[in-house]
């Protein structure tokens, strides 16, 4: 079975991130073509990256950096939740993706993203960073906006028609990961 992570790419204080990714959660228990796990960053504690080696070497010395390798090697495919901080992701998120290397590579990801244009831009720089990284990614993705899907930019309130855009990006997600699986098995 294609097994998904559903990576919580915010450590914020009150953060929105984590109500966004356990409906997305909620939304993929509903299928049957793969399973899905969340994969929340702030339970690995990763510093700002402190590893000697570079990630493309695969020689870790940490244990945060083990467990973290562990977790995501798991995994077939992502859906990337993240917010928009500054016209980008969260710097959390950029240093959980830069820990690894050949655990990304080979694999498809789509994006779940929230802000107060959607997090558009906070996708389109992680679509670069996934690029070099070797990971497809899919068109389709899902964007909250803090004014209209949050209640005083806080309360989770998203609007139904996104459960039918969190449909065609588990189509999209699933098919191309099954796709991949060639290239990292």
């Amino acid at each position: 079975m294609t097994k998904i992570g559903i990576v919580l790419g915010s450590t914020r204080p009150g953060r929105n991130g984590a109500a966004v990714a356990k409906w997305v959660l909620d939304q993929a228990q509903k299928r049957t073509d793969a399973t899905f796990e969340l994969v929340d960053i702030a339970d690995y504690d990763l510093p700002i990256l402190d590893e000697p080696n570079p990630a493309g070497m695969n020689q870790y010395t940490k244990d945060h950096t083990k467990k973290w390798s562990e977790k995501i090697k798991e995994f077939d495919g992502y859906i990337i939740v993240t917010p928009e901080y500054n016209h980008s992701t969260s710097g959390a998120l950029k240093n959980a993706i830069d820990y690894l290397n050949v655990e990304w590579a080979n694999k498809a990801a789509g994006f779940v993203s929230y802000g107060s244009v959607g997090g558009a831009r906070a996708v389109e720089h992680l679509r670069l960073i996934f690029a070099e990284l070797k990971v497809a990614t899919i068109r389709a993705q899902v964007m909250f906006s803090l004014y209209t899907d949050f209640k005083d930019l806080s309360e989770f309130k998203p609007d139904p028609r996104h459960e039918e855009e969190a449909v065609m990006l588990f189509d999209q997600l699933i098919s191309w990961t099954n796709a991949l699986k060639p290239l990292h098995q």
